[in-house]
């Protein structure tokens, strides 16, 4: 990836975040990103971080419009420059994102926890506004609902439906993986790599999404197969 682009998750979609330079060799670096991982991205709610980037309505809309035709869709763009403040709210896209309450690292009583290498197992439905962080494994025995959070050092279990965000091996552990009984979450991660989800299958089935080749795919849940 280019020093001058950034790209993490957000309970949102993808948040990217753009370097000091030139606005036109930071547009290139832009779409060169988006089309070397376009698989991984088609789909996703970006909101764009422009810095100082003094932006006018032309360019604002040139820039939405070619995102746009990349199947994707910019509803944020972040700048210290009122100008390009003004024009993104002209524009109709938010130029802040919103706050979420505190992470909830423990759930008394319906968690156990051991130390940082061991796994944090919520024995719970995770619900919208919740977010889990922890250094190890993260196991859920129950739903992972839309608007929730979990991100784990290691491999990440639900036993049920994952429909929220999931960020597993956030260290940078490649071999890191997610399975979910029914695996449709908002937004998955393993390690630095982006999946989008795929279309919704008319018969859910366990999966497990890991890293292979460089991307993040799926298949069938086989717990004897890694």
């Amino acid at each position: 990836m280019p020093a001058n682009i950034q790209i993490k998750g957000i309970r949102e979609g993808l948040l990217i975040t753009l370097g000091e330079g030139e606005w036109r060799d930071l547009r290139q670096s832009l779409f060169e990103q988006i089309d070397s991982q376009i698989e991984f991205l088609r789909g996703a709610r970006l909101a764009l971080d422009v810095g100082s980037q003094e932006l006018k309505a032309v360019e604002l809309s040139k820039l939405r419009n070619e995102i746009s035709e990349r199947e994707l869709s910019l509803w944020a763009v972040i700048s210290s420059s009122p100008t390009t403040v003004q024009t993104a709210q002209t524009l109709g896209l938010a130029t802040q994102l919103p706050s979420h309450r505190p992470a909830l690292t423990r759930a008394r009583a319906e968690t156990a926890v051991q130390d940082e290498e061991s796994a944090l197992l919520i024995r719970r439905t995770l619900r919208s506004g919740f977010s889990i962080s922890h250094p190890g494994a993260v196991i859920v025995l129950g739903d992972v609902n839309p608007g929730a959070e979990v991100i784990a050092g290691g491999d990440v279990l639900v036993w049920g439906r994952l429909r929220g965000m999931v960020h597993a091996g956030a260290q940078g552990d490649e071999k890191a993986v997610v399975c979910a009984l029914d695996l449709f979450p908002t937004q998955l991660r393993i390690a630095g790599k982006i999946a989008v989800p795929p279309q919704r299958r008319s018969k859910p089935q366990p999966e497990m999404a890991f890293i292979q080749d460089g991307r993040v795919v799926a298949e069938p849940w086989n717990p004897q197969k890694r």
